[in-house]
């Protein structure tokens, strides 16, 4: 009797851990998916789009929306985000042509990352040094924002790799041209529709 009584104690305390480390498990999940959802809100907050000519950028904290962040599965044609609205015009309507081209053919493309503030530029900078551990590495990678093409809103980079193969292949009938050797995902409006890409760097 006392050796059936120890198992029964001995086999609640165990469900009871069990019921403590499931009820930890819901807590653990909860917490992860309004941490989650919380950084997707917060990068799609999207104060006013600023001008071309003079973009604004948060004052404080990691770079967002104003800096030119961009949520996944952004398009060329979503106007309302900096990242694509301070892009230079014609680059803008170059990559929605190549867009359209690209969706009549059943191939979906993103705009990653367009134009990017100063402060957007140098975090991906220090980034790029913590991860390099120079400077000087870093920058075979990451330009300076005074150097930047994305700062001055004349490069894209461009997503998934279906759509970089093909804009590589085709991007040239509408200017579109890679032109760093070592990202197949950044393009620049560097040719005249139908001419000859440069050179890549």
């Amino acid at each position: 009797m006392a050796r059936l009584t120890h198992q029964l104690v001995a086999t609640r305390k165990r469900e009871r851990r069990l019921s403590a480390l499931a009820g930890l498990a819901v807590v653990a999940a909860v917490t992860s998916l309004t941490l989650t959802s919380c950084t997707a809100v917060s990068a799609q907050d999207d104060p006013s789009p600023s001008t071309a000519g003079a973009p604004s950028a948060s004052k404080s904290g990691p770079p967002g929306a104003a800096d030119g962040v961009l949520p996944d599965h952004t398009s060329a044609f979503d106007t309302s985000l900096p990242g694509i609205a301070n892009l230079d015009p014609a680059l803008r309507k170059a990559v929605q042509q190549a867009e359209q081209a690209m969706k009549e053919k059943g191939i979906s493309m993103q705009v990653t990352t367009g134009w990017r503030s100063k402060k957007y530029q140098q975090e991906l900078l220090d980034k790029a040094i913590r991860k390099y551990g120079s400077k000087k590495k870093a920058l075979e990678f990451v330009a300076e924002p005074d150097k930047s093409n994305h700062v001055t809103g004349h490069a894209v980079d461009i997503g998934p790799t279906d759509a970089d193969d093909w804009l590589i292949r085709k991007g040239a009938q509408f200017g579109l041209c890679q032109t760093l050797s070592n990202e197949m995902w950044h393009f620049e409006l560097v040719t005249t529709p139908g001419g000859t890409c440069p050179p890549m760097s």
